[in-house]
């Protein structure tokens, strides 16, 4: 009889101890699930997603940004020692078989006061031309970008060149020069505004 007591009595702690335990896990399910559903919290969520979004984006524009401007100004720079060492080349180019088509080059790869004194002397210079018979040949060495404003389209460009004077009696006459250009960005691109012998000692490419 004692024992079917205790066994009773087992029972009785082992249903009571479940109904707790039931219980609890009711309550915490609860309580999760109004944390779940309080708007505040929603809210929270959303606006802290939405600044590290932010944040990633606005980091991920300037970069790009940054990225854009550096690649732009190398293409420019690129651009516009290409076209001035093509230009200072022409320049130094002149065969008296074909003087019309050269001068037409020089005034090609010209643009301002420089373009207009070619212009001006371009009859007296190919009369010098065609009684000297005289072929120059030029070569670029080496060249480098001085200076470049993108906003204001100017650059400076300094050339090292050769230039090779073939006259109808004696030896060739080589010489080798640097030679300082300023260039004008026009609707056909970077053209010749100014050229010049760059000082002794000065530096280049």
């Amino acid at each position: 009889m004692a024992r079917q007591r205790t066994a009773q009595q087992d029972t009785a702690q082992q249903d009571t101890a479940q109904r707790d335990t039931a219980r609890e896990s009711t309550a915490s399910a609860g309580t999760v699930r109004a944390g779940a559903r309080n708007p505040l919290v929603i809210v929270a969520l959303a606006l802290a997603v939405c600044a590290a979004g932010a944040a990633g984006w606005g980091g991920w524009l300037r970069y790009e940004a940054t990225h854009d401007d550096a690649a732009s100004f190398a293409r420019t720079r690129d651009d516009a020692l290409a076209a001035g060492e093509q230009a200072v080349q022409n320049m130094n180019t002149l065969d008296h078989r074909s003087l019309e088509k050269g001068l037409d080059s020089w005034e090609q790869s010209t643009t301002g006061d420089l373009h207009s004194q070619l212009v001006e002397g371009r009859d007296a210079f190919a009369e010098q031309i065609a009684a000297a018979k005289t072929v120059s040949t030029a070569k670029v060495l080496s060249g480098a970008v001085t200076e470049l404003d993108q906003r204001a389209g100017r650059a400076g460009v300094m050339v090292a060149i050769r230039v090779t004077v073939t006259a109808p009696k004696g030896e060739p006459a080589v010489k080798e020069s640097r030679l300082l250009g300023s260039l004008t960005r026009t609707a056909d691109g970077w053209k010749l505004s100014a050229l010049g012998q760059a000082p002794v000692g000065g530096t280049g490419g």
